[in-house]
């Protein structure tokens, strides 16, 4: 489990920083900003689970994972690990071949991502509230702060999951607030999972 763990904290560094040059490369005008706001759509535990289900990570725990039977079942069930596994398998590529042929294989899975990103403004919230409805959860958002003159107004929103925060978020609006917060729910590892 150790291991396991080690390679998904090396692959989610080398999937962000595969997405980052791929952006960085076909939006040279584009500031930080948007590519962020890209980046995290992309790198998400939404998209990670979804690219996983793509590339049949379910299959792969099923016939390979050293574990009994009915624990790979289980395994090839959970979102949260699919994601977790994906990153794992990220990580040993980059130690098998390298940086430019895993950023190349990554960029390749994640194109229908990157495109997703690059077309539509992401909409976090959905993104949350899909991710989470396939567990039988759902987000619930509560503002927590409001600040400035009634004009220049902001505010902070944090969004919960079965009772625990599990992002936080500012803007302008209560809207961005909460896609904020929703951005940030999306990038945690723990999200609707318990934890890893």
């Amino acid at each position: 489990m150790q291991s396991y763990e080690r390679l998904e904290f090396l692959g989610d560094s080398v999937l962000g920083l595969a997405i980052a040059s791929v952006l960085c490369g076909r939006h040279p005008d584009n500031d930080e900003g948007d590519l962020a706001r890209m980046k995290s759509f992309i790198v998400s535990r939404a998209s990670c689970v979804e690219v996983a289900n793509r590339i049949d990570i379910p299959k792969l725990i099923l016939e390979e994972a050293p574990a009994p039977e009915e624990k790979r079942r289980e395994m090839a069930a959970n979102q949260t690990i699919l994601g977790n596994v994906l990153e794992a398998l990220i990580g040993a590529a980059f130690l098998a071949h390298g940086f430019e042929q895993t950023r190349l294989a990554v960029v390749d899975a994640f194109e229908e991502q990157i495109r997703r990103a690059e077309t539509a403004r992401v909409d976090h919230k959905t993104a949350l509230q899909e991710l989470l409805a396939s567990r039988g959860l759902q987000p619930v958002y509560r503002v927590v702060a409001e600040e400035g003159p009634p004009h220049a107004r902001l505010f902070t929103t944090e969004v919960y999951v079965d009772g625990s925060v599990r992002g936080r978020g500012q803007g302008t609006t209560i809207k961005m607030s909460e896609q904020a917060a929703a951005g940030e729910a999306l990038d945690s590892s723990a999200i609707g999972g318990g934890g890893d």
